[in-house]
């Protein structure tokens, strides 16, 4: 079976098809429903068990010390050994990126929450208790974000022009005030994917696409394969280095690259078929030994050793406790 570009979409935005909930023409049972959310305190518990349906994305946001993993019920968050949740706040957090101060993403409101639909983009300083509107709020949905760890770099990939923005990819480097198109060029890809942006130098980006790694050191107005044309599903930058997983001879593999003279590694990790290749990576700034991954079937493996030792705390998108 070969990945089709069906479902290399559904690996490259992290989504699979979303139901959508049809929306009520009662307008007191929508009433109700916010003022039950409104009662509810935001708090982050242990969860006893999670059966999470969608990973959006993961991190590490800098006033933290755990890995924040978003999904279609809200951010989820592991410590190395117990899960932990938010009681309410269950916004999808499409294009979720962990920054130095919390994280930045876009996506689609709990319903009820009172929260207009789509967000645009948003951020978060306190672990998800409040919401900060930064650029397109009810106006655009982005299943691509790409933002620095540092807070100086911030990308969304277009999916439709409006009058605001072009369509592809757009940058900011003034946390959303104003924004510019990236031009692209010698971008030669029949996919756009997931943008990863170097940690402290928002002007440096790269892109994983179906043909390879496309690099960029101007915010994307010039790009350079770095390199073969295989499929790269999920991609991170580890430092100046870039840590990629690729499908390649329907193998999954985890690889790093150094840009400037394009040599790879191979990292160890635990065997995947190749129907379950990875979907997103991540890498805590503050200890590069720290790495966690995603699947397609929504496994969470994280290391912190470099890759020397996996644990597997969501299989399958399901835990419990013991």
């Amino acid at each position: 079976m070969k990945i089709t570009m069906k479902v290399y979409l559904a690996i490259l935005t992290g989504i699979m098809l979303i139901l959508a909930s049809g929306c009520t023409n009662k307008s007191q049972e929508q009433k109700s429903e916010q003022e039950k959310i409104a009662k509810v305190n935001f708090d982050i518990i242990q969860a006893k068990s999670l059966k999470v349906g969608q990973i959006l994305g993961i991190g590490y946001p800098g006033n933290d010390f755990a890995l924040y993993v978003a999904t279609d019920d809200g951010l989820k968050m592991y410590n190395g050994s117990e899960w932990y949740e938010t009681t309410t706040n269950q916004h999808d957090y499409f294009g979720f990126q962990a920054i130095s101060a919390g994280f930045i993403a876009s996506g689609q409101p709990q319903k009820g929450s009172g929260l207009k639909d789509p967000l645009g983009v948003i951020q978060s300083v306190d672990k998800g208790q409040t919401l900060k509107k930064i650029s397109f709020y009810d106006q655009s949905l982005f299943h691509f974000v790409g933002a620095s760890f540092s807070g100086k770099g911030l990308y969304v990939i277009n999916e439709e022009p409006n009058g605001k923005l072009g369509q592809g990819v757009n940058y900011s480097l003034d946390n959303g005030a104003t924004w510019k198109k990236s031009a692209l060029k010698d971008f030669n890809s029949d996919s756009f994917g997931m943008i990863a942006v170097h940690p402290k130098n928002g002007n440096i980006i790269a892109m994983s696409t179906r043909s390879g790694i496309f690099y960029s050191t101007d915010n994307g107005n010039t790009m350079k394969q770095i390199t073969d044309p295989f499929m790269v599903t999920a991609l991170t930058f580890s430092g100046d280095s870039i840590l990629f997983s690729s499908v390649e001879n329907e193998k999954v593999l985890l690889k790093t690259i150094n840009p400037a003279t394009g040599e790879q590694k191979n990292i160890a990790f635990p065997f995947l078929d190749y129907d379950n290749p990875i979907t997103y990576l991540a890498i805590n700034p503050r200890d590069p030994n720290q790495i966690a991954f995603t699947t397609y079937k929504n496994d969470v493996y994280e290391s912190i050793d470099g890759g020397m030792k996996w644990n597997n705390p969501l299989q399958n998108g399901k835990t419990e406790l013991k």
